[in-house]
């Protein structure tokens, strides 16, 4: 799980924690993230930590039902591809999550799998290098308005710009087996390059994930944030 950032703009309030730790609807961020890992049957987890790294771990420390291993990026930030390849050798060469610690969603349907558990089962690795969540825009909240990709009725993906037919937003959730990242840099680097690697070979897919995204950037989309939790999970 991706936690390193420095929130620049969520600041002030990243001025004194780590925006992962930004409560929203008496819940912080990451626990939303935590809580569907765990829903989802996952054990052990590797974080990484650098912005108040050790409010972080603190906190990480205090989650209970799942191993929770810490990533160091301390001494220098990795960007998010860099911060996913340090953090690979604490998770041995099974089929990985991974996950950014201030995206989440709500509303999934009780009773029915959820949304990591149908990503798993999506995922297969003869055909795929990267399985991705995916979500509509009208079901976010904080988005910035642009699309990522399209999905073909398959599910393959294309970027957006090259294929508008049926637009979706990456929802901040991938499944991957780590030997795609064996060739990566082990300096910083964005994963988008390996999106676009798995895009040229036609391996990148997505699914559509159940419920509502939400992505809280900024002070102001807070408040945003806790009236769609509010409204969700209001009585019908």
């Amino acid at each position: 799980m991706l936690a390193a950032g420095l929130g620049t703009r969520m600041r002030p309030v990243t001025n004194t924690m780590p925006k992962p730790l930004v409560t929203i609807a008496g819940k912080p961020m990451i626990d939303y993230v935590l809580d569907s890992l765990k829903q989802a049957g996952v054990e052990r987890a590797a974080v990484n930590v650098h912005h108040f790294a050790d409010q972080m771990e603190a906190h990480l420390k205090s989650y209970d039902g799942m191993e929770i291993l810490i990533s160091d990026e301390r001494d220098g930030l990795m960007n998010n591809g860099g911060g996913i390849v340090k953090a690979l050798p604490l998770l041995g060469r099974d089929t990985i999550f991974q996950m950014n610690a201030d995206l989440f969603w709500i509303g999934e349907e009780p009773g029915k799998p959820s949304n990591l558990d149908r990503l798993s089962a999506f995922f297969d690795p003869e055909r795929m290098d990267m399985a991705m969540l995916c979500v509509k825009i009208e079901n976010t909240t904080g988005h910035n308005g642009v699309n990522d990709f399209s999905m073909a009725a398959d599910g393959k993906l294309t970027r957006f710009r090259d294929d508008p037919s049926n637009p979706v937003v990456y929802a901040g959730a991938f499944a991957m087996k780590p030997e795609f990242l064996d060739d990566a840099p082990r300096d910083p680097f964005n994963i988008n390059t390996y999106f676009d690697k798995a895009i040229s070979r036609g391996r990148l897919y997505g699914m559509m994930m159940d419920g509502h995204w939400l992505t809280v950037g900024t002070p102001e989309a807070i408040d945003d944030a806790e009236e769609t939790i509010r409204r969700f999970r209001a009585p019908a």
